[in-house]
């Protein structure tokens, strides 16, 4: 056996450059979707505004790329298949500074060494342009526009074994749009045309960030959207994040940019789900078109063979601020809101980087909307008809000091004078002015309760649904996590301790988590090896079943530990704790309870889903009431 090793063994010897650019060809040109996307990324280096993209058979047969570039001189045409040139870095410091989309100079050779590659390119100051043939070692005169035009044929026509691995030609031509459209929402200032098999299959012209967002990823993304911009430092982040009501089954539609190089990167893509979390229902993924520029000596894209990966100098401090930018766009999407994005933060254009700027979506403004409707203009028959009358439902109200209830309802029952000190800035509001401001109100006042679940609402745009135990149970976790950021849960004392049966595991979980307990507003004491009392609970939680809600903690205790359930499974526990105390299904509520609802609604962020990313209303407009009854058809 070791003779036979002994003969198998070859003597150490240099590689040739063609099998040199083949391992390479191998690493960087894994399939037709990989030439398109060097090829792009080229052009754009060159400052194309123009690309057009014809391929044949997926890409296996053909991949031809034309842009109207800078061009490349004759002279230099030949170092442009060759290994290791480029025209993008000279230096180390460039490297660790690049802002090129393309810098290793390996592309067109790796991929001339498994295809039969044309490079056709010529200058504005050429007189005409030049070509490269294969097999050619110099240029020819030729003919052709400003600009340069690759053309591949063939692709691993000598390689047979690496085509084997190649899927079907209607699978790679999906790779290949898919790089295509990655690159075209990049670049919305380049036009974009793309055709297979003779075929044009997309156009794109140049146009704003808003509009190409809208033409690649659907109108159900553009009209779910918030536009999102802010900057920090050096940080900045532009783009849209979709609304948690446009979230997919799969994360089909996730494009993150760092300074215009579309990237898969694990810290970006947590930093963002961590900003969906509490707004997302079951295993749904969020929408985003995101760009993050920063300083190019803060990143290396040097890290992974396609530039796909990308490596942070300071990543927790970029995961912090994609965290938090993404956390307060979406915490604008509350019924105060209206269907409309916050502003923009200011910032300064960082240098190397082109402005990419967010366009919000244009929308009627709620006060806009509150013309009578049908001719009528009287006080009673117009559907969308004043609403002025609903201040006779706060009629005797007192204004009360703090707009910002700690909790919706008292403790007992319903009482009307529990809930009026919330409704009160309302009725205050509609005294003084004898006519509610839209803008104000915009989830509009409760006209009825369907079956002990939905508050029927009218506003300006027409009827309002809402969940009450969804809607209560956000208020109630927003106001939770407020209070826990702050360090201040207010307790309740129970004026008789509840005391309940425990096993060991539980009396362990409180003896070791006395300080995670009392950080969450939880008074609990062993009273015995089997025994526990709930001696106090915090006060946003007092009309729940205060037995319940010690387990769910001790369960939560004893199965992570205090640190982990105050950092890692903070949002799932106070979710639960929430969930307890919102109010239940079948409970009747008065139209002034109601409109307290509706008025704590307005001033919680992230209203529009529960803690589990279920939508807490909905808005059926005037226009699909009439479709329904079929008015004006």
């Amino acid at each position: 056996m070791n003779a036979q090793i002994q003969q198998a063994r070859r003597a150490i010897q240099p590689l040739s450059d063609q099998l040199i650019s083949q391992i390479a060809a191998g690493e960087v040109i894994e399939r037709p979707a990989a030439v398109v996307k060097e090829l792009l990324e080229n052009a754009l280096d060159a400052g194309a505004t123009q690309i057009t993209i014809k391929l044949d058979q997926g890409g296996v047969k053909r991949i031809a790329i034309c842009d109207n570039g800078r061009g490349i001189p004759p002279e230099e045409m030949p170092l442009a298949l060759a290994r290791h040139a480029t025209s993008k870095i000279a230096s180390l410091s460039d490297l660790e500074s690049v802002l090129s989309l393309g810098f290793r100079g390996e592309a067109l050779a790796s991929i001339a060494s498994v295809a039969q590659v044309t490079l056709t390119s010529r200058t504005a100051d050429a007189p005409h342009a030049w070509e490269i043939a294969p097999g050619a070692r110099e240029p020819a005169p030729a003919s052709g526009a400003v600009g340069t035009t690759v053309d591949v044929q063939d692709l691993y026509f000598n390689t047979p074994a690496r085509r084997k691995f190649l899927k079907s030609e209607q699978t790679e031509y999906g790779h290949c749009v898919e790089v295509v459209r990655r690159i075209a929402l990049a670049r919305p200032d380049v036009a974009f045309t793309l055709s297979h098999n003779g075929r044009t299959a997309e156009h794109w012209t140049a146009c704003e960030m808003d509009k190409r967002s809208a033409q690649l990823l659907g109108d159900d993304f553009a009209r779910a959207r918030l536009p999102l911009e802010e900057a920090s430092g050096v940080l900045r982040i532009q783009g849209f994040a979709g609304l948690p009501t446009a979230a997919r089954l799969r994360a089909d539609a996730q494009y993150f940019y760092v300074n215009g190089r579309f990237v898969r990167d694990k810290l970006l893509t947590h930093a963002v789900r961590a900003a969906y979390q509490d707004v997302l229902h079951g295993d749904r993924y969020p929408s985003y078109v995101l760009r993050l520029d920063l300083d190019p000596t803060l990143v290396d894209v040097n890290v992974h063979p396609s530039k796909i990966e990308v490596r942070f100098r300071d990543g927790r401090a970029v995961h912090q601020f994609v965290f938090h930018a993404v956390s307060r766009a979406l915490a604008q999407t509350s019924a105060t809101a209206a269907g409309s994005a916050p502003a923009p933060q200011p910032a300064a254009t960082l240098a190397g980087t082109a402005p990419w700027r967010p366009q919000p979506q244009q929308q009627a403004t709620f006060a806009s909307q509150f013309t009578p409707r049908f001719g009528d203009t009287g006080s009673g028959g117009g559907v969308a008809q004043s609403t002025a009358s609903y201040g006779a439902l706060f009629a005797g109200l007192k204004p009360a000091g703090d707009a910002r209830p700690a909790s919706l309802f008292d403790a007992g029952d319903l009482a009307p004078t529990a809930s009026a000190a919330f409704a009160a800035p309302a009725a205050h509001a509609q005294s003084q002015t004898g006519n509610a401001d839209a803008e104000e109100f915009p989830l509009g006042f409760a006209l009825a309760q369907l079956h002990g679940i939905f508050v029927l609402a009218q506003n300006a745009a027409g009827l309002v649904l809402v969940d009450m135990h969804a809607a209560h149970e956000r208020i109630l976790y927003e106001e939770f996590k407020r209070s826990l950021d702050a360090d201040a849960v207010q307790v309740q004392p129970l004026l008789i301790p509840v005391t309940f049966f425990a096993d060991p595991v539980e009396v362990g979980a409180v003896e070791e988590n006395r300080e995670t307990l009392e950080a969450l507003g939880f008074d609990i004491a062993v009273m015995s090896p089997t025994t526990l009392a709930v001696r106090a609970i915090p006060v946003l939680l007092k009309n729940a079943d205060a037995q319940g809600l010690a387990r769910d903690v001790l369960r939560d205790l004893r199965e992570y530990g205090g640190s982990r359930v105050l950092v890692e499974r903070r949002n799932e526990l106070l979710g639960t704790l929430a969930c307890h105390t919102a109010v239940r299904a079948n409970r009747a509520l008065t139209v002034p309870e109601m409109n307290a609802l509706l008025r704590q609604m307005e001033a919680t962020e992230r209203a529009d889903q529960c803690n589990h990313g279920r939508p807490t209303w909905v808005q059926l407009g005037l226009s699909e009431l009439d479709r329904l009854f079929l008015r004006g058809q």
